[in-house]
């Protein structure tokens, strides 16, 4: 039994069936129905002589709070109260007698709060809808920026999943590294930027990136035209992701590609090559 304290609410089976309840209620369940659902799925709470005295205080407090605690339940918790059941449980779990004590002052008053009716049932909390985010680029969009070296450098855009509240973009850094501004041709022919400087270890530089800071990196971000991504990307299968993800572009696209050019003014190239026409391409293998 997860205990912190010998307030009513202060464990984990009162907390999780508490909270349970209200979630199911704010959902529009009926309270009937939300108290056969919580009783079937915790037979081992309260079949647990630990435990169980907090799975009928939480359900007796919920029903109590919703004007529908029934004879029954209020019984069960009066016989409880009354007959010290659930002080015999603390003090069998090595409670003191100060804890004892206060927690039978908090299950007395317990007990008389939920003896009188109350005025007025809690009201249902409304749900507020998600936010949906729409990605800021389109699949196939080719992206430049300037890089440190005054250079421009590139980025196509893989994938964007609409209607999320995430909108996210699949983005695939290039090794563009031109003196005048890339064209549609240079993205078509370019290579995506592979990373062994510091820790990384020939990691294509391919991100699901979130748009939650754009507004502040818009103004270095140029979208000059778009190729054909014939290629479906899927962000999650089995819950578990191919690529990594950002919310910084600045930092973990721009800023990668200025650290993977300046590592190699020193250290050598790396021979491991990923071809944009790789992923774009379903059969890029014929052309």
């Amino acid at each position: 039994m997860g205990t912190w304290g010998t307030a009513l609410a202060s464990n984990d089976t009162f907390a999780d069936i508490y909270d349970t309840f209200f979630e199911l209620y704010n959902d529009g369940l009926e309270v009937t129905n939300i108290s056969e659902t919580l009783i079937a799925k915790n037979q081992e709470i309260i079949n647990n002589s630990d435990e169980c005295n907090d799975f009928w205080f939480a359900l007796a407090k919920a029903k109590w709070e919703c004007k529908q605690l029934d004879l029954e339940l209020y019984n069960r918790v009066k016989n409880i109260v009354e007959t010290d059941l659930d002080i015999e449980v603390w003090r069998q779990l090595d409670a003191n007698e100060k804890d004892l004590n206060k927690r039978k002052l908090v299950l007395i008053k317990f007990l008389a709060d939920i003896s009188i009716e109350k005025q007025k049932a809690k009201a249902r909390k409304k749900k507020k809808e998600p936010k949906i985010i729409q990605p800021v680029f389109e699949k196939g969009d080719c992206i430049t920026f300037k890089l440190e070296n005054g250079n421009y450098g590139g980025a196509v855009v893989l994938e964007a999943i609409y209607d999320t509240q995430y909108g996210h973009n699949l983005i695939a850094a290039t090794r563009i590294n031109r003196v005048d501004k890339p064209t549609i041709k240079d993205f078509e022919s370019a290579s995506v930027l592979v990373q062994n400087f510091a820790l990384w270890k020939d990691s294509p530089n391919i991100n699901w990136y979130s748009p939650i800071r754009h507004k502040n990196v818009a103004h270095l971000i140029e979208n000059i035209g778009k190729i054909k991504v014939d290629k479906i990307y899927t962000q999650f299968v089995n819950n578990t992701t191919e690529y990594g993800s950002c919310s910084d572009f600045d930092g973990w696209i721009i800023g990668q590609i200025n650290r993977q050019f300046d590592f190699e003014k020193e250290n050598k190239k790396l021979n491991k090559v990923i071809k944009i026409k790789e992923l774009i391409n379903n059969y890029w293998w014929k052309f």
